[in-house]
């Protein structure tokens, strides 16, 4: 999600991955404090404290972003979801990959269609679906 933050992406099983952005948003839920983040958040303090205690709840990358903008060492929301569309939408170019090759590495667990619009923006990705388009696009890399 955060450029240089995970370099290893395509090392990891999209599961470690997932692992990882959990890791990264339970350091900046500690930083800023928990009460803060549900405050400032639209999320349900019990997925905060499944974060916090090594838990993978389902978050979209909007509201993984959000959590992570609160910590002032880091950009504003929207500035994180930009750089991680950019990171897929980067390393599609640089792997020479397009959505429906990548669909198919996936064994059509996401459609092309799903894919191209969850990774423009025009509708909502998970951070579990992030990190396996994330994590295909960096094991395919040339």
């Amino acid at each position: 999600m955060l450029r240089g933050r995970f370099e290893d992406a395509g090392e990891l099983s999209p599961e470690e991955l997932r692992a990882a952005y959990d890791d990264r948003l339970a350091t900046a839920i500690d930083t800023v404090g928990k009460t803060i983040v549900a405050e400032a958040v639209d999320v349900d303090e019990a997925v905060l404290s499944g974060l916090v205690e090594g838990e993978s709840p389902e978050l979209t990358l909007t509201t993984a972003a959000e959590i992570l903008a609160l910590d002032d060492e880091l950009p504003d929301a929207e500035s994180i979801v930009a750089e991680a569309r950019d990171i897929l939408l980067m390393g599609m170019s640089i792997a020479v990959l397009d959505v429906e090759a990548i669909a198919s590495g996936l064994d059509d667990e996401m459609e092309p269609k799903e894919i191209q619009q969850k990774t423009e923006g025009r509708f909502p990705m998970t951070l579990d679906e992030y990190a396996l388009v994330h994590n295909y696009i960096e094991r395919n890399k040339q």
